[in-house]
């Protein structure tokens, strides 16, 4: 576990861990480059010596952070310091879905209807940037306190492209996993429907629609059992939700919703048509066909399950491994799509005579009827039908299970139309009926009732106390009928005991009885100190390590020469070892550069030869460095043409220093047009005086004179 204060990459500072999952650590911390609160995942301590795994954490931050979307909890950076791998996330201040389900019990249709298509949205753009999420679920969604819906933890995830399917062992969440993901073969963005599927379940029920003592247990319920409908146990919950649920959790894929767009398309038609028809269930009515699993895959499924039991779902998984040589006839549905329509029309055509069979019985039944072959005495057919009507018990005053009860005791169903506010009937009672008490109605008829929400609340506006102190705040929220709570923070703006803010924010409707919580301010935090190490004698990026270690920050780096410290080591540090200072606070120091060499002024070379020339360099400090021959028709033979230094430019002692000696002018060869072997007098001539002239030795001066006459 981080401290308090420390920094990660010289920018990020941990403030306090809000999580922990199985593989990470979540804290809540401050990017002091944008100035801004961020959620920092820190990889566990377990887990850093393994580079796959390693890998593969960076590898989910690459993939995430090319997804940026508002409901997506969006990744802004990734990096290593000091051993530590970290990944730096958009920090959501709010609830997860599934704290918030706890809290409620059951989601109104309305709220479940919001809730999913903010959710699926989030969902489609990842599946549109090739990200499969794979772990969705209520711990994994978030919702802010200003509503927005955020899918998070891509734990996972993996990019993939559309050449390229994802297969994997992994369990995931167990209690929201689909079909072929417990089976262990493809998943794609449809296996995230099923999930979503399960998630809506959950949310309009209170509870998942499969549960057990193992992941196994669960697992296989989710390949073997069919899904409960959910309007048995929420009977007002509108049709076509109650089909969309049913249609994103089939257990053949190919019967989901082919992508999350078309889930987000029927969510809101359903906002507007709650009872209409318009989900095509693909010859479904009720939950899909179960699916049969092999000795062999119950198998797979408990050694996943052995792995998988110890799981925290709440962060990171590691399990994210590709299965390029998948077998696609291991599928687990072999080819049970061929039959279905065969066998739907062979239901249809049986419906038919069946349905042809029951109107030729009506013909006949009326027409015997009018002419009156039904009579028997003073007992009529119409009267043994009357003994199949039931009397509505009187339900108003009930609550709402003892008025279901009563009417399935009578064989009756029940159906809440409406829930009203009243001032009459407690919250949860039968307020009225729509079919009279005492009337007689067929059995199984659905019986239609309205039930109280409870008392008329007034609603009031969260007034503005921000900046009050903390006792006349409170006052003046309680005067609005809002309970008040308090809790306390550190602020740098607002004065101690003053009201930093409050939650719900000030300007927000609320019931009257909600409970509002001041923040309020403890004035302005202390930073801790710490002692300054010593860093004299380390290496620039040791020294930057160990004051980072010491919750400080590397300061200003200068370099300045040293006789006594080798290169590239700490001189001195701005503020001496052991000294208490703010954690936080930065530290200059200075590396060292070696010794400083003496400057040399490079003689100029012209006219020297080059044993003169060497000893005027060595005379000087400075080296001999390659030495080169050219021709030359100006410079006499054996003296300096050029150097590689400029005369009167400044060297360090000690560097080489290169010149050019010149071989004197380049000796001709005869013309072959000129006639062969006839010598031309005037060049025997001139042979001479450049062989008498080469010849010379060069005095001290640069001179030369000649042993013999040139005339």
């Amino acid at each position: 576990m981080l401290k308090e204060g420390v920094f990660l990459g010289k920018r990020y500072e941990i403030i306090e861990r809000i999580g922990t999952g199985g593989m990470a650590d979540v804290y809540k911390g401050k990017d002091h480059k944008l100035n801004r609160f961020v959620a920092i995942k820190v990889l566990k301590s377990d887990f850093r010596a393994d580079e796959e795994f390693i890998r593969k954490f960076h590898s989910e931050a690459q993939a995430a952070a090319g997804l940026m979307h508002p409901n997506v909890v969006n990744v802004y950076d990734v990096g290593q310091d000091r051993s530590l791998h970290y990944m730096v996330m958009e920090l959501v201040e709010g609830i997860t879905l599934k704290d918030y389900i706890e809290k409620k019990g059951q989601l109104s249709a309305k709220e479940t209807i919001s809730i999913s298509i903010q959710m699926a949205t989030g969902i489609d753009a990842a599946h549109k940037q090739h990200i499969i999420h794979r772990d969705i679920k209520p711990g994994n969604i978030i919702i802010s306190r200003d509503g927005k819906v955020k899918v998070t933890d891509f734990g996972i995830a993996r990019a993939t492209t559309e050449a390229n399917t994802i297969s994997s062992n992994v369990m995931g969440s167990v209690h929201y996993t689909s079909p072929e993901q417990a089976r262990g073969g493809v998943v794609d963005i449809k296996s995230d429907i099923y999930s979503a599927g399960i998630t809506m379940y959950e949310m309009v029920t209170g509870h998942v629609p499969f549960d057990g003592e193992s992941t196994v247990a669960v697992a296989i319920k989710h390949l073997q059992e069919e899904i409960k409908s959910p309007a048995e146990e929420v009977p007002d919950i509108p049709y076509s939700l109650e089909c969309i649920i049913l249609k994103c959790t089939q257990k053949n894929p190919e019967k989901r919703y082919p992508d999350a767009q078309s889930l987000i398309l029927d969510l809101k038609r359903s906002l507007v048509d709650p009872e209409g028809s318009f989900v095509a269930l693909d010859g479904v009515a009720r939950p899909s066909e179960t699916v049969a699993i092999t000795s062999d895959e119950l198998e797979q499924i408990q050694r996943e399950a052995n792995y998988d039991d110890d799981y925290d779902d709440d962060y990171y998984d590691e399990q994210d491994d590709y299965d390029d040589d998948y077998d696609d006839e291991d599928d687990g549905y072999d080819d049970r799509d061929e039959d279905v329509n065969p066998k739907m029309a062979r239901v249809m055509k049986i419906l038919m005579i069946v349905v042809g069979a029951i109107i030729a019985l009506a013909v006949i039944f009326l027409v015997a009827r009018a002419a009156g072959a039904f009579k028997i005495g003073n007992n009529t057919l119409l009267s043994a039908t009357a003994d199949s009507k039931v009397k509505v018990p009187d339900l108003v005053g009930m609550t709402e299970q003892e008025a279901k009860k009563a009417l399935n005791d009578k064989e009756l169903g029940c159906k809440v139309s409406a829930r009203k506010t009243s001032d009459k009937y407690e919250k949860g009672v039968v307020m009225e009926q729509e079919t009279a008490s005492g009337e007689k109605v067929k059995k199984n008829t659905q019986v239609k009732i309205v039930v109280s929400s409870g008392k008329t609340v007034e609603q009031v506006s969260v007034p503005n106390v921000t900046g009050q102190d903390e006792s006349a705040a409170q006052k003046t929220l309680e005067n609005s009928n809002l309970v008040v709570e308090s809790t306390a923070d550190y602020s740098d703006t607002v004065e101690a005991g003053k009201v930093i803010s409050t939650d719900p924010a000030a300007g927000t409707t609320v019931a009257e009885g909600t409970t509002v919580t001041m923040t309020v301010s403890k004035g302005a935090k202390k930073p801790d100190t710490v002692a300054v190490p010593s860093i004299v004698g380390m290496s620039q990026e040791s020294a930057s390590s160990t004051l980072s270690a010491s919750n400080l920050l590397t300061g200003s780096v200068t370099q300045n020469y040293s006789d006594t410290v080798d290169v590239g080591l700490v001189i001195s540090q701005s503020i001496s070892a052991g000294t208490k200072v703010n954690q936080g606070s930065g530290v200059d120091f200075v590396v060292s550069l070696g010794p400083e060499k003496k400057m040399i002024e490079v003689p100029s070379l012209s006219g020297m030869a080059a044993d003169q020339a060497t000893e005027a360099l060595s005379s000087l400090g400075l080296s001999l460095g390659a030495v080169s021959e050219e021709y030359s028709d100006s410079v006499t033979k054996g003296f300096i043409i050029s150097q590689t230094a400029s005369a009167g430019s400044q060297v360090e002692e000690g560097t080489a220093i290169g010149f050019t000696v010149s071989l004197g002018s380049e000796i001709k060869e005869p013309d072959e047009g000129d006639g062969g072997d006839k010598e031309d007098p005037s060049d025997n001539k001139t042979d001479n005086k450049t062989d008498n002239k080469t010849d010379n030795k060069p005095s001290g001066n640069g001179s030369s004179t000649s042993d013999s006459s040139t005339n």
